[in-house]
C-alpha cells in the first residue's frame, strides 16, 4: 500500500515560536480557519470556513464558545504534531468545552470522505495517502495531553483496500505501547462489511469498538446514503464475536424526522446484536450544506429515552442534546473498564 510521511517534530509544541510539522509557524487561527474573535455563544459558534446555518435554537442549546488556556494549548499540540480531530472536521458543538477539558478525539486517514452523509459537515475531496508515521504522532500528542482515555476515528475511505483497518490498528498498537495504562476506543466506518478489516482492527485488542448506526432505517436512504443499517448491525454483532471482551458501542443522532418507536426498535436491535454502550444526542445542522433539523428534542425526551435504554440492559447509557459518540467517553466508560 503506498504511503507517504510527515517528518516527526521531536519538540513538544506549546510556545509562541513553536512550529508545526511542515516548519510554518503555528496559530490557533491556522488551525481553525475562520475562528472568529467574537464567537457567538451559541452551539453554533463559527468553527469552520462555511457559514453557519441561522436556525433559531431552543434555550437548551445554547452553549458558550471556547475559553480557558486549555483550548489554546490542545489545538497548539495537535497542530504541532500535524493530526486532525473529528471535533474540528465535522464542526462539533462539543469542541470549545472539549478543548478547554484537555481533550480531543483523534481523526486518522485524512480529513476527506469518500461517502456524503446528509448530516455531516466532513467533505468529500483528494484523499491523502497514508502516512506511516501518524500512530506514532498521534501516541506522542496523546501523552503529551496526559490523556488517560483515547478516542480515535476516521474519515470512510473506502478507497483503500482494508477500509485504512490497518492504519486503526496501527494506531491502536502505538497508543497502547506508548501509554500502556491508557484506555483505547476506536470509532471506525463499516468497513464495507469486511470481516477481515474488522478482524485485523480488533486483533490489537482496543477496550471499546464503536460503530455508530446514526439513525433509524427508514431514514438511512436520506442520512446515509452510502451505509446500510443492517451492515452496521452485522458489524457491530460480529465484533462482540471475534473479541467477547471488548466493549461494543453505538449511537444514533436523533431529530430528523425518526420517530420514538423507531429509535425504540435500533435500540432493541443494538441490545440483540449485544451493544453494550449507547449514545443519543441531538442532530445539529452544522452549514446549510447538511439536512435541516427536523425536530429539536428537548431534555426530558432525552432523559425518557435513556431511561428505556437502561431498562433494556445497556451497561452505560449518555443521553442529551449535546450528547455526541465521544462526549466526555472516558468519564462515561472508565468506570466499568477499571472492573472488567
Amino acid at each position: 500500500m503506498e504511503r507517504e510521511s510527515t517528518p516527526l517534530k521531536k519538540q513538544i509544541p506549546g510556545t509562541r515560536n513553536q512550529k508545526s510539522v511542515d516548519g510554518s509557524r503555528l496559530t490557533v487561527d491556522r488551525f481553525f480557519p475562520g475562528l472568529s474573535s467574537d464567537i457567538r455563544q451559541t452551539s453554533f459558534d463559527k468553527l469552520g470556513t462555511r457559514d453557519q446555518i441561522p436556525e433559531r435554537l431552543p434555550h437548551w442549546l445554547i452553549k458558550h464558545g471556547p475559553q480557558g488556556p486549555n483550548f489554546r494549548w490542545v489545538g497548539e499540540i495537535l497542530a504541532g504534531f500535524g493530526l486532525s480531530t473529528v471535533c474540528q472536521s465535522a464542526l462539533c458543538p462539543n469542541l470549545g468545552e472539549c478543548f478547554s477539558r484537555g481533550t480531543a478525539t483523534f481523526m486518522i486517514l485524512g480529513t476527506r470522505c469518500t461517502r456524503r452523509c446528509g448530516f455531516c459537515a466532513i467533505e468529500e475531496g483528494e484523499f491523502l495517502l497514508l502516512q506511516e508515521d501518524e500512530p506514532e504522532r498521534l501516541a506522542l500528542a496523546a501523552r503529551e495531553l496526559g490523556l488517560r482515555y483515547v478516542v480515535v476515528t476516521s474519515v470512510t475511505r473506502d478507497d483503500l483496500p482494508d477500509g485504512g483497518a490497518s492504519q486503526f490498528a496501527a494506531t491502536v498498537r502505538a497508543v497502547k505501547n506508548m501509554l500502556p495504562r491508557a484506555w483505547v476506543e476506536v470509532l471506525t466506518p463499516d468497513f464495507r462489511g469486511s470481516i477481515d478489516a474488522l478482524t485485523v482492527v480488533l486483533r490489537e485488542k482496543p477496550h471499546v469498538f464503536a460503530h455508530n448506526l446514526e439513525t433509524v432505517p427508514r431514514l438511512y436512504p436520506l442520512v446515509r446514503p452510502g451505509a446500510d443499517y443492517e451492515r452496521s448491525l452485522y458489524g457491530l454483532r460480529e465484533a462482540k464475536r471475534l473479541n467477547g471482551a471488548v466493549l461494543t458501542k453505538s449511537g444514533l443522532i436523533l431529530g430528523l424526522g425518526e420517530r420514538r418507536g423507531e429509535i425504540v426498535r435500533v435500540m432493541e436491535d443494538l441490545r440483540g446484536a449485544g451493544c453494550d454502550v449507547l449514545t443519543l444526542g441531538q442532530y445539529l445542522r452544522p452549514s446549510k450544506e447538511q439536512l435541516p433539523v427536523a425536530r429539536f428534542l428537548p431534555p426530558e425526551e432525552f432523559a425518557g429515552l435513556e431511561a428505556v435504554a437502561r431498562r433494556m440492559g445497556f451497561r452505560a447509557v449518555s443521553a442529551g442534546p449535546f450528547v455526541r459518540s465521544s462526549y466526555r467517553a472516558g468519564e462515561l466508560l472508565c468506570g466499568i473498564l477499571s472492573k472488567s
